[in-house]
């Protein structure tokens, strides 16, 4: 959803409360893309500090399908998000990017609340999601989840880098 945002440089002081829901329907990470499953409407609450200067203080509730990361299996991953953010609208989009505060979620006077919420996930998402902390995870034989059957494949995966020892020990091997 897109917020025109040129009403609250009227005068300073002025505040907008806008809610908005979300158009996305997945959320592209560097490893993936993910689906929403759950989205409450975001809560924004828009302050004129003058000088040319908006805060921003808002929520969002949202759910993830994200895999697991030993089964694979897709694990419902819920994030309560805190909106806060300040644009000095005075600043050109080059005097952004010389002062490393890139907003891609602002062009001119538009507020993107889809990547407003894009960018906080970036900085939320888990480093590792488990559908259990006793995931089994898959067999790297035949790709069985092993939380669901048991495979009869042979895990006794042997480093490479130590079959000249194993061979030592098989020549010493009593028949």
């Amino acid at each position: 959803m897109q917020i025109n945002l040129t009403e609250l440089f009227t005068r300073d002081g002025k505040e907008l409360d806008v809610t908005a829901e979300l158009d996305m329907t997945s959320f592209c990470a560097s490893d993936g893309e993910y689906e929403l499953t759950d989205s409450q409407p975001v809560k924004l609450h828009f302050t004129n500090t003058g000088d040319r200067t908006l805060t921003v203080e808002g929520s969002a509730q949202l759910a993830l399908l994200i895999p697991c990361s030993r089964c694979l299996e897709p694990v419902k991953v819920p994030f309560s998000l805190d909106l806060a953010r300040t644009f000095d609208m005075k600043l050109s989009q080059r005097e952004r990017a010389e002062a490393l505060e890139e907003q891609p979620y602002l062009q001119g006077y538009t507020l993107d609340v889809d990547q407003l919420v894009c960018d906080e996930l970036y900085l939320n998402m888990p480093m590792k999601v488990l559908c259990k902390e006793d995931c089994k995870g898959i067999c790297n034989r035949c790709g069985a989840n092993l939380n669901k059957t048991a495979c009869d494949c042979d895990r006794s995966s042997l480093d490479p880098r130590m079959s000249v020892i194993q061979d030592i020990f098989n020549q010493f091997k009593e028949v």
